[in-house]
């Protein structure tokens, strides 16, 4: 990473996350015109913590009060190759280009997962988007233990209450059985708008219709292609598993247990400092997961996460 310029790069959110922020480049600055997230170079001794608060501040006029490290990108322009840093920024005091400097030619606001109205965007960014339009809180079907028509309850009234990603498991279901589940999860889901990826079968996935794919560790050791769905996850255990579903441009991968879980109370789990450590330098979203509930939201986003994926909590 030597060779490349270290960039902070804000995603600022507002509006609970519903709504990310673009800026246009102004006239005299390469690729003027250009629609980014705002930030900047990080100057000598900064940590990308501070170079994205003082450049806030330079361009914006805002004061950042709470940000946490997301996603990272490294992309050759003709001009230079940069690591992007991205990270979210949820708060912040001061109101843009008002209270301080306005050193773009343009801002707005963006609603995540609908089009976006303005061009051109500065390629790099491109995955970024569609980051900001994965929900950040998966629930992990368990009608193994709790039973089909319990679990197809409690979806619909998580569903009911914002729940738009879930990952349908359950994989020691007769396969009859597993498929009519399935089915039913899928017309549940897309009533709502929510997403449904299939853990492990492919051939299950289209039957029934779902969004996308979720790779055992296995399956990802054994890929050699990112899979033909909308939609693709893994489950990960370490940074390079994680880092290898990021060769592969997989859309998230999930990292756990974080914590200890009801199935494996003896086993410690890495903690919230080994998932930091293991989703550090993370290309794709990052899902904290193993004994978690919905409280923890913020706290797995504190280190690096993208959301948490829930089996019992959701």
């Amino acid at each position: 990473m030597s060779d490349a310029v270290q960039v902070a790069a804000a995603v600022m959110l507002r509006d609970d996350g519903r709504r990310f922020l673009l800026a246009q480049r102004p006239v005299g600055k390469v690729y003027a015109g250009y629609w980014e997230f705002p930030g900047g170079k990080l100057e000598a001794g900064e940590s990308v913590r501070q170079a994205l608060i003082r450049e806030l501040q330079e361009e914006m006029g805002i004061t950042v009060t709470d940000c946490a490290p997301w996603l990272h990108k490294r992309f050759t322009y003709p001009h230079a190759t940069v690591h992007l840093n991205f990270w979210r920024v949820t708060a912040w005091t001061g109101e843009i280009g008002v209270t301080g400097p306005l050193e773009h030619s343009a801002v707005d606001w963006f609603e995540c997962g609908k089009s976006i109205h303005v061009a051109p965007i500065l390629p790099a960014n491109d995955p970024i988007l569609k980051g900001l339009s994965l929900p950040t809180t998966m629930a992990i079907t368990n009608a193994e233990s709790e039973g089909i028509e319990r679990q197809l309850e409690r979806l619909e009234a998580a569903l009911d209450k914002g729940l738009r990603l879930i990952q349908l498991r359950d994989k020691a279901l007769p396969p009859a059985q597993r498929q009519h589940f399935g089915e039913a999860v899928c017309r549940l889901a897309h009533a709502h708008g929510a997403l449904v990826v299939v853990n492990g079968d492919a051939t299950l996935a289209r039957r029934i219709a779902a969004d996308g794919l979720h790779l055992s560790a296995d399956q990802l050791a054994a890929c050699t292609a990112r899979p033909d769905f909308a939609w693709v996850g893994a489950s990960c255990h370490d940074a390079a598993e994680i880092r290898r579903a990021g060769e592969l441009d997989l859309d998230y991968a999930l990292l756990g247990p974080v914590l200890p879980t009801p199935s494996h109370p003896e086993a410690p789990g890495i903690g919230w400092q080994g998932f930091a450590e293991r989703a550090a330098d993370n290309r794709i979203p990052v899902f904290a997961l193993g004994g978690l509930r919905p409280a923890q939201h913020d706290e797995a986003q504190a280190h690096g996460a993208h959301g948490v994926a829930l089996m019992r909590g959701w």
